[in-house]
């Protein structure tokens, strides 16, 4: 039966089971990890769990693009990079604002990064065969792998916090992390610009294909 189109639906309704996965794991630890981190008064913490909202909010964006056009997965890809890159603002800003505060516990740090860097490797086997896929899937890959780095460093911050004695580890990984997602922001944007400039090429080619005018020669 070709040209049916169930090759497209079973593609979509995969990639909105994936995207369904990921949210809820995301909306989680979000919630999670800003309550402990707010104890444990980690920067790191808290970026992370900054991170993890992102996440789920972009997965959110990318689940509305799931069966539309290349022109509406591209918007939803930009609208997600602007997100992440929003966050990663709010981050730095909240380091900045932890500057002067006492040590964070090092064994929230440690405890939670581990369980963060669970779900996010969970995460990142279920968005595996997806990383080359439609740029809103690509999104979710960038996303999911960055996340992988965060939760490491957040382990090695906590070690670290506990062999020094004190809070600057902590700092430094939670600006590390603030870097990674404006990373991600950035290389969001650029690939949701290009394949929007790209969906409005093959746009005004069909156009001209399908007009009997000399305008579009």
């Amino acid at each position: 039966m070709s040209g049916c189109g169930c090759e497209v639906e079973l593609k979509d309704a995969k990639q909105k089971h994936v995207l369904y996965w990921l949210l809820g794991i995301n909306a989680v630890m979000f919630c999670v990890e800003i309550t402990v981190g707010l104890y444990a008064n980690s920067t790191a913490l808290i970026a992370d769990s900054m991170d993890m909202l992102a996440d789920a909010i972009v997965y959110g964006i990318a689940l509305y693009a799931v069966s539309r056009s290349l022109k509406h997965k591209a918007n939803a890809a930009l609208i997600s990079g602007y997100f992440q890159l929003t966050l990663g603002i709010l981050v730095i800003f909240d380091i900045v604002r932890r500057l002067g505060e006492g040590e964070p516990h090092s064994w929230f740090m440690i405890g939670f990064g581990f369980v963060a860097l669970i779900a996010n490797v969970i995460c990142l086997v279920l968005i595996r065969k997806q990383s080359n896929g439609e740029v809103h899937m690509r999104a979710s890959w960038i996303f999911s792998a960055n996340d992988v780095i965060a939760n490491l460093g957040v382990i090695a911050a906590g070690v670290l916090v506990m062999l020094l004695d004190s809070r600057w580890p902590d700092i430094v990984i939670g600006s590390v992390i603030a870097t990674l997602i404006l990373r991600g922001a950035y290389l969001i944007i650029t690939d949701a610009k290009k394949e929007l400039s790209n969906a409005e090429l093959t746009s005004e080619n069909n156009s001209c294909s399908g007009s009997k005018t000399k305008s579009c020669s």
